[in-house]
């Protein structure tokens, strides 16, 4: 063993769960697993019940934890809870509300629905009126969605509108108030929100990564994103399991009320199945595009995605099958991903479009070649994107066409028995597994980006840890 110092720490998602020899591994140290959040015990040795182990083992460590007043550790063993933590970034103070007042919160699809709003709230009619003319010549009629914070004070003919409050998504708005002389005076509201910080860490369901994340906490905005992050690296289709542990770290930025205001922004995913893990986190180079990248600045853009479409299942997979319409054995040359009519489907890679439109059995069928001379197909579309024409460029994870069930062979019989999408790669013109190929590696990161990605992983990990329990 080497004198020179402690090892330094491994990004390599692949190494977090390798337990290092007790000599080496001190019951402090941290680990970047999020398997063994749920399950590491006090002398800092992995444990569950996908590691095994004697009977008589686990019931002597449970008396002897229990013992010493480690109960929880052990009942968290066994049942690894759905957790979220928040940090809140900046949180602007709420102003006070006048003593004995009431408070209204509401959600409008736009400008036009104030009025009616404020005097459905019990205002009177002439106090409405005016305090709406006041918010909405500061406001303005652009359409969007408005959220509004009604003050009101009890008086014996109903409630007196003290103050109103209406902010637009992006937090910027109007304050209303009510002065001593019963008029309204109106000032603009700029943005004032804060900015929170959210870990989510969860187990994959029974049902679908959708419900496990939405479960867990993960906005369901987000949940697009993640599954995309990793559609180089896992089929989830086949590779998720139930037990599987997710985490996302977003944050969120939310108004004085706590309403969140505007879409959310992934910063970090990991994802564990029994076979593999992977951790990624989202930077922006300067001056270019934002992406994921592996702990060690690799990009994980590859080639080509493993699947083109979001939210499918794999209903046939590649080589030789009875053929479900022809009722004979048949070589079957791709992939078939089974999803509702309309889903999405996007470019595996970039690429020149060669073909695009009807080819009988093949339905609406386009076909791309790729900078490294393979070519994707994509076949039983049920319309095929507008920009997507031969001869133009298409980039990948650009939307290119829907799925559907369209494709009749010379005797106008239909060659599909359900609306799926039939995927092929083709390289030097023969069809290859999908499924099994090399997609490549991606680029990494060097110099003053590479820096700069480090202390933007630093940052998120230090979130991750603190909120760890």
């Amino acid at each position: 063993m080497s004198s020179s110092g402690p090892e330094e720490p491994s990004f390599d998602p692949h190494s977090w769960g390798k337990s290092k020899p007790a000599a080496e591994s001190p019951a402090s140290e941290a680990t970047f697993d999020p398997k063994s959040w749920a399950r590491r015990s006090t002398t800092g040795e992995p444990r569950g019940p996908r590691r095994g182990g004697g009977a008589w083992l686990w019931g002597v460590a449970a008396a002897l934890v229990m013992l010493a007043g480690g109960g929880f550790l052990f009942w968290r063993m066994y049942h690894p809870p759905h957790s979220v933590r928040i940090v809140t970034i900046a949180a602007p103070p709420s102003p006070p509300a006048p003593p004995g007042s009431q408070r209204r919160a509401l959600t409008l699809s736009g400008p036009p629905e104030l009025l009616a709003a404020v005097t459905s709230a019990g205002v009177a009619p002439i106090d409405a009126q005016a305090a709406t003319q006041a918010a909405l010549a500061q406001l303005g009629a652009a359409k969007g969605q408005l959220h509004v914070v009604l003050t009101l004070l009890p008086s014996a003919a109903g409630v007196v509108l003290a103050r109103l409050e209406v902010r637009r998504d992006d937090g910027s708005g109007v304050i209303v108030v009510r002065g001593a002389d019963g008029r309204f005076a109106a000032s603009a509201a700029s943005a004032n929100l804060a900015l929170q910080i959210k870990v989510v860490r969860g187990q994959m369901d029974v049902n679908s990564f959708y419900s496990s994340a939405v479960a867990a906490g993960v906005n369901d905005d987000l949940i697009p994103g993640f599954a995309q992050a990793f559609a180089y690296d896992f089929d989830f289709q086949r590779e998720i399991k139930p037990g599987d542990v997710f985490e996302a770290v977003f944050q969120q930025q939310v108004d004085p009320s706590g309403a969140t205001v505007g879409p959310g922004k992934l910063l970090y995913v990991s994802l564990e199945t029994a076979a593999k893990s992977k951790a990624l986190y989202w930077f922006t180079p300067a001056g270019k595009s934002g992406g994921w990248f592996d702990g060690n600045g690799r990009s994980v853009i590859r080639a080509l995605m493993r699947t083109p479409v979001d939210g499918a299942r794999i209903s046939s997979p590649f080589g030789l099958r009875l053929h479900p319409v022809l009722g004979f054995m048949k070589m079957h040359n791709g992939v078939d991903f089974a999803a509702p009519v309309g889903t999405p489907i996007y470019a595996a890679g970039d690429g020149i479009v060669e073909f695009a439109g009807m080819k009988g059995p093949n339905g609406n069928f386009t076909k791309i070649l790729h900078p490294n001379g393979w070519e994707t197909l994509y076949l039983h579309q049920s319309a095929i994107s507008p920009a997507v024409v031969a001869g133009a460029h298409v980039s990948q994870s650009q939307e290119i066409g829907l799925v559907g069930a369209t494709g009749v062979d010379s005797v106008g019989r239909s060659t599909v028995t359900g609306p799926h999408l039939h995927y092929e790669v083709h390289i030097g013109g023969v069809p290859v597994d999908p499924m099994s190929i090399a997609v490549g590696t991606g680029q990494a990161l060097a110099g003053a980006d590479m820096a700069a990605f480090v202390a933007e992983r630093n940052r998120i990990d230090v979130l991750r840890v603190s909120q760890g329990g």
